[in-house]
């Protein structure tokens, strides 16, 4: 009886703890392929899982942050969606790395041509986004998730330092420390070759390694049939010997 009551008691933990964790892992969010450096250019991908299972994503609107805005915003081009890039005039405009800007991008919005995200998937979204800013630690982005029943889901809550993450988090985008290379680009892009370069190497090497231990075990082996060989052609000759000596004395 007591078995079945702790039984009972954790089936019904182990579902609080799904039903807890579910929005943490479920909104959209946003991260950098490698990092997204201070002063530098950086691809991101907004990732959007499908949380209904009757109906699908088709629609998902990334609003800019205004305070610190970004010159450069370039879409990916993705199979089964359009995406539409939206340039406003700043109300006051700014310094950014010298220059005055007073247009920067506001919105991407990407709409599905066919099925959407269906229930049980997900879909990232990269951009290629720059020159990022210098005296941020991270950027805020409120993102509007729109399901093929015309439900809108609004991820546009800032967490609030202390406090337990909101229900609708918007995504935000931590920024590194800045680099040398950050400043001209994205040195992500950039050290790609060489990680592969270096990958390739390895393999090569290791390939190397396995090509001469395969030599080394095949000369050891003709040494030993060639040992082996000499033997017995050895114990042949002295029994042909002897076979001739008992002949001779018959």
């Amino acid at each position: 009886m007591k078995v079945s009551r702790i039984a009972a008691a954790g089936a019904v933990a182990a579902s609080a703890v799904l039903v807890l964790s579910g929005p943490a892992f479920a909104h959209v969010s946003v991260q950098p392929e490698g990092e997204a450096a201070k002063g530098g250019y950086a691809t991101v991908n907004f990732k959007v899982p499908n949380e209904r299972d009757d109906a699908s994503t088709t629609k998902l609107e990334v609003n800019f942050p205004t305070d610190h805005p970004l010159a450069s915003v370039m879409p990916e081009p993705i199979a089964g969606w359009t995406a539409k890039v939206t340039k406003s005039k700043l109300d006051k405009p700014v310094e950014l790395h010298g220059e005055s800007i007073s247009e920067a991008v506001t919105k991407v919005t990407w709409t599905a041509t066919g099925k959407g995200i269906e229930s049980g998937f997900f879909q990232k979204f990269p951009l290629s986004i720059g020159a990022l800013p210098e005296d941020a630690d991270e950027l805020v982005f409120k993102a509007i998730q729109t399901y093929s029943d015309k439900e809108v889901v609004r991820w546009i809550e800032e967490q609030k330092e202390g406090a337990e993450e909101p229900a609708n988090p918007a995504p935000v985008l931590a920024l590194s420390a800045a680099s040398e290379e950050g400043h001209h680009g994205a040195s992500t892009d950039t050290a790609s070759p060489s990680v592969e370069a270096s990958g390739a190497s390895a393999e090569h090497a290791e390939t190397t390694e396995v090509a001469a231990t395969s030599t080394d075990s095949s000369d050891t082996t003709a040494r030993v049939l060639g040992v082996v060989g000499i033997v017995v052609g050895a114990a042949g000759v002295a029994y042909g010997v002897l076979a001739g000596r008992r002949r001779t004395s018959a």
